[in-house]
């Protein structure tokens, strides 16, 4: 998932100099033509299976031209383009954080669930209907272990509360980086500390710090991104570690001794959002409606494993690859769903809860 981290880091810059240098690849927006659609796919084989999932068998039904875009999508740079009317982006991939902000903004159209087959959007998540957005895909951070140091025939943690206990489960650990405050340790630490999974929210920051005290001097590394996680799991420089579910299934398909804990996986996911006044909208309304169908999903699930946000999906997908999606319905009974809304509350400082993180993060880590 290391595009979705250097997209985080990359949202958080928002000055004008950084969105124009985003949209320097961009053509002007008297170039498109009413019946093209231009969608921000991701990269690698991400964007890849999306290609083959939705814009071609979109393309082949609707007879609309998608021109898919690899690069990835800016907070600034959809800002940027909204504000200046000259917008040039119909549909385009946004972490929780950067739809939430262009949404608060006034940058984003509403989806027009109108049009959506009321079975597709009966199958969809409710998190996953946004008024400004549809959910697509699903991934998690998971507790992740070496089978070596924690072989069957020992006990092995199955919550974040064991993974706090050193003498009981001993071994070295590593978790995310909380630097960019949109992620980190955060939940984890409190799930760790005992507060239930569906009392997480609003977090109390004080007692997150409280609870990374405890296990501070046991963690190797602090971990920035997925290929840095991916690095570590295959030197077995760590036995016990939070992760990207994706980064471990591949090392799990390549024969690493790792296993993956599902149990209070902490789920994220990106919004296909459509920038506010641009020239396609109407066609661009018809894409998002096309990513929701349970089929379409199901295809792109068995060219990249990720999860559905339709949960119709799992009825097209072979047993053996559903469960290895972190959407899976009996992974769902004990997953954490995110709250992306609260990471872009403003308090009476003037601080999201995200840059609130980041600056007690920076505080504490160099302690």
């Amino acid at each position: 998932m290391s595009f979705r981290i250097n997209r985080r880091r990359f949202m958080q810059a928002t000055s004008s100099a950084i969105a124009a240098g985003a949209l320097s690849s961009v053509r002007p927006a008297s170039a498109q033509s009413s019946g093209e659609l231009r969608v921000t796919v991701g990269g690698g084989d991400v964007g890849k299976a999306t290609i083959e999932a939705f814009v071609k068998p979109f393309e082949a039904e609707t007879g609309i031209r998608v021109t898919p875009i690899t690069a990835d999508t800016e907070l600034a740079q959809i800002e940027l383009m909204v504000k200046s009317n000259n917008v040039t982006l119909d549909v385009g991939g946004m972490t929780q954080g950067s739809a939430f902000t262009l949404e608060k903004r006034g940058l984003l159209e509403q989806i027009d669930y109108s049009i959506h087959k009321k079975e597709e959007l009966d199958g969809m998540f409710e998190f996953a209907k946004e008024p400004f957005g549809i959910a697509w895909p699903i991934y998690s951070y998971n507790m992740v272990y070496n089978t070596e140091s924690f072989p069957a025939s020992k006990s092995r943690p199955t919550t974040w509360a064991d993974f706090w206990d050193v003498e009981k489960f001993p071994g070295i650990r590593t978790l995310v980086s909380g630097v960019y405050g949109s992620e980190g340790p955060w939940e984890e630490a409190l799930l760790a500390d005992g507060v239930p999974a569906d009392q997480l929210y609003p977090m109390d920051i004080d007692r997150i710090f409280t609870s990374l005290d405890k296990i501070k001097p046991h963690i190797r590394k602090w971990w920035g991104t997925g290929s840095e996680i991916q690095q570590m799991l295959h030197d077995k420089a760590v036995d016990l570690a939070q992760s990207y579910d994706g980064r471990a299934l591949l090392l799990v398909d390549q024969g690493a001794p790792i296993e993956i804990n599902r149990n209070q996986a902490k789920l994220q996911w990106d919004y296909f959002v459509i920038p506010k006044g641009g020239p396609n909208v109407q066609n661009a309304q018809k894409f998002v409606e096309f990513v929701t169908r349970a089929d379409r999903q199901a295809a792109f699930c068995q060219l990249y494993p990720q999860g559905p946000t339709n949960r119709n999906a799992f009825k097209l997908i072979p047993d053996k690859l559903a469960r290895k999606l972190t959407s899976h319905p009996d992974y769902m009974k004990s997953s954490v769903i995110m709250n992306g809304q609260w990471y872009n509350d403003i308090g009476p400082d003037g601080l999201t809860n995200t840059e609130r993180l980041v600056q007690r993060w920076n505080e504490w880590v160099l302690r």
